[in-house]
């Protein structure tokens, strides 16, 4: 988007047409146009020959977009955390641990044609340039229906499907190979750009394809012969892991090579998910039209489980209503189910029309599509000598403003078999503990805290609730808690108020007069 207003602005200030322009560097006014606006990529020819008609430089356009977007940052820092300097060095911080977690680690990284042919690529190697400056091996996986379907339509020709699968015969299949073989160049001259002030300056990314798939005919489906269509047989893990050892980003192509010498047309789901078990890849991820998966109320799902997501597919195919979601996450979904089955830990379905989709879905806390894991990603459980820190983290600023009383970490190391936590990917969100009063069969609820990250899911209704269950299977016949600031959250759970003198008498001694906690009891 800046590099689009900046190339307008230095249009406007040198009293130049948007036709003139368009004429100049041989394209069409609307697609520049859509550049301006920054609703269409822009490639690294169209830089130069765009820099040319405007008497600059593509280094001075990227630079000036730079100068432009800092500016813009400080002057609208309420708008977003990431468009200030403070926001920027807390999001930067905060990325740290997924920093760590994705050196050495390989990311198969699957997108349709469009991605090519609409110019987005551009935008795309620049976060995959930041990938691989951290160490991430990284595998390509690219599309080219538009590009097959534009060849067909210049040669005359009909496409053909059955079931979403191309019928692919010898006119097609000539189509397939030239198309394949003009998106993979194309990738592979935007990925060796490196243009001064630039994302790309410096990088250094060397592309390495080859006939790395097997393949196999799909033969004849409901009576109908797909021809040259085929589907993965096997892919060399050796062979990519040598090229990934070596620094190299593996581009692969949705063909395959039989045996015998023949190519097959595949499916780019098929060819990124068994790349991604082949390798035992950390993350396998799809750049898709829409934003994720999205419920009945049109929200997106963060997160989804293997089993929900074969449900939802399930469901979906068995009921003749109009399905709620797209033909490509119908694809990208069942690919992701089948990944998370064969050991994909994580894989992620994202938009590609957001500028910067896989930064954001990778380096914050939310992210900004959906995500199947074999597995959820939150689970509650006791507390082990290990979550101390990160119970530390969570209690320390509601002490500090006075709600919690302070606790330091040799109390909480010697009490930590009282504690109970959520876990979110391996993060400490939430924690409680139950502290018993074995004579009076009573037990304390206490140091209730939830990150304010993860506020306002239900969060502290369903500890509240896990820490109950866990009171009656301990045997206990009330719970009771102190508080200074969450009486009525307390109250609204059952909760009554509790005279001090009911209290077990060796709480009695360790009240705090000057607090004034009032206290609360509720019978189990």
């Amino acid at each position: 988007m800046q590099l689009g207003n900046t190339i307008r602005n230095r249009r406007q200030a040198i009293k130049m047409t948007l036709d003139t322009l368009a004429k100049a560097i041989e394209s069409d006014a609307g697609n520049l146009s859509r550049i301006e606006r920054g609703e269409l990529g822009i490639s690294e020819g169209q830089i130069r020959k765009i820099a040319s008609a405007l008497n600059t430089t593509p280094a001075s356009l990227f630079a000036e977009s730079d100068a432009n977007n800092t500016n813009n940052a400080v002057s609208t820092a309420t708008e977003s955390p990431l468009e200030n300097p403070i926001g920027f060095v807390h999001w930067f911080r905060s990325a740290a641990p997924y920093i760590h977690a994705f050196g050495g680690r390989t990311f198969v990284i699957a997108f349709g044609g469009e991605v090519v042919s609409e110019q987005q690529f551009i935008a795309l190697s620049h976060d995959l340039n930041l990938l691989a400056s951290l160490e991430v091996r990284l595998v390509l996986v690219h599309g080219a229906r538009p590009q097959i379907e534009q060849r067909l339509l210049r040669e005359q020709l009909t496409p053909a499907y059955h079931e979403g699968l191309r019928i692919t015969d010898d006119a097609a299949m000539e189509a397939v190979k030239e198309a394949n073989g003009g998106v993979r160049v194309e990738i592979e001259a935007l990925l060796s750009m490196g243009i001064a002030n630039s994302p790309m300056a410096g990088a250094d990314i060397r592309v390495a394809s080859g006939n790395f798939v097997t393949a196999k005919p799909l033969g004849v489906i409901d009576g109908v012969d797909l021809q040259h269509t085929g589907e993965v047989r096997k892919v060399d893990a050796v062979s990519i892991q040598k090229r990934l050892d070596d620094g190299e980003l593996v581009l692969l192509s949705p063909m395959g090579y039989s045996p015998t010498g023949e190519t097959f047309n595949l499916t780019l789901e098929d060819v990124a998910s068994s790349a991604a078990i082949a390798l035992q890849a950390e993350k396998l991820i799809f750049l898709m039209d829409t934003d994720g998966v999205k419920n009945l109320r049109g929200e997106i799902l963060r997160e989804m489980t293997t089993h929900k997501a074969k449900n939802l597919l399930k469901n979906a195919n068995e009921n003749d209503a109009p399905k709620n979601f797209s033909e490509d996450i119908e694809y990208y979904l069942s690919a992701a189910a089948r990944a998370s089955e064969d050991g994909i830990t994580r894989t992620h379905l994202i938009s590609r029309h957001v500028d910067g989709a896989i930064i954001q879905e990778l380096f914050t806390a939310s992210g900004i599509g959906t995500m199947v894991t074999e597995l959820p990603l939150e689970t509650m459980r006791q507390a082990t000598i290990d979550d101390v820190g990160g119970i530390l983290m969570l209690i320390k600023p509601l002490e500090n403003q006075g709600v919690l009383v302070r606790r330091g970490r040799e109390q909480i190391e010697m009490e930590i078999q009282y504690f109970y936590v959520i876990e979110y990917d391996n993060r400490i969100i939430g924690c409680a503990s139950l502290h018993p009063y074995i004579e009076d069969k009573m037990a304390e609820l206490a140091c209730l805290a939830i990150d304010p990250q993860y506020r306002g899911g239900g969060r502290g209704d369903k500890l509240f609730n896990y820490c109950q269950k866990q009171a009656k299977k301990l045997g206990f016949n009330q719970l009771f808690c102190l508080t200074t600031r969450a009486e009525h959250w307390f109250l609204e759970r059952g909760f009554t108020l509790l005279a001090l003198e009911k209290l077990p008498k060796s709480k009695q001694t360790l009240y705090n007069l000057q607090r004034k906690s009032k206290v609360f009891v509720k019978k189990l």
